[in-house]
């Protein structure tokens, strides 16, 4: 399997290529900061350095992959448009590259409360997460509004810390942990997982470490 990650020299990134290696994928690894990301030069890993908001060199990271993995990161005070601008550009290009599958990292505030309104828009959300919590529903909603094969991740905090395989996770709401975190390691180890199992097709998931 080919896969395209954006968001390649993140936190998250760094651990979706280096598991996606140890899988065997072909890995096209996509950023600004690849070639200075500490990335081991090896056979099935392309460094491809680029902006995202350009639509050519989007459209030639994405074409020929099977799928794409998206961990886009930026700015929290809601003057940065990096995440849904550029899910809006990845969608664009994935859909004229003939490219169906995506999953992508969102936040949890994209999430169903047990009232059926979204998390951001409970009366006890931090006000400094409600900005980049809108960045967040806004690239939900043009992964939603899309022709694509999309699942989308909406964690609380990440950890920089590798994977453990001990995580819960739940389809639109909150998965019920003893926590509010999740390792970088297991967040990216599910989402590749997520790639052969396909069980949260066109759904937001809950993700959080196992006590």
């Amino acid at each position: 399997m080919t896969i395209t990650i954006f968001g390649a020299s993140g936190m998250v990134g760094k651990q979706l290529v280096k598991l996606a290696l140890f899988k065997g994928y072909q890995v096209k690894a996509f950023g600004r900061n690849v070639f200075t990301a500490g990335f081991t030069e090896q056979d099935n890993l392309q460094l491809i350095p680029g902006a995202l908001f350009d639509e050519e060199q989007v459209y030639n990271a994405v074409m020929g992959s099977d799928a794409v993995l998206s961990s886009l990161g930026g700015g929290t005070d809601g003057t940065d448009k990096t995440r849904s601008l550029g899910i809006k550009n990845i969608v664009q290009q994935m859909t004229r590259a003939s490219v169906s599958r995506i999953i992508a990292v969102g936040g949890m505030g994209s999430l169903l409360a047990p009232d059926g309104d979204l998390i951001m828009n409970g009366k006890d959300y931090p006000v400094t997460f409600f900005p980049v919590s809108k960045e967040h529903y806004k690239a939900y909603e043009i992964l939603k509004s899309s022709a694509l094969d999309w699942t989308f991740v909406c964690p609380p905090d990440i950890i920089d810390a590798n994977a453990t395989g001990h995580f819960i996770t739940s389809a639109e709401q909150p998965p019920l942990c003893a926590n509010n975190r999740i390792n970088a390691g297991d967040l990216a180890l599910f989402m590749l997982d997520e790639l052969q199992k396909n069980e949260y097709s066109k759904l937001r998931v809950g993700i959080c470490q196992e006590a």
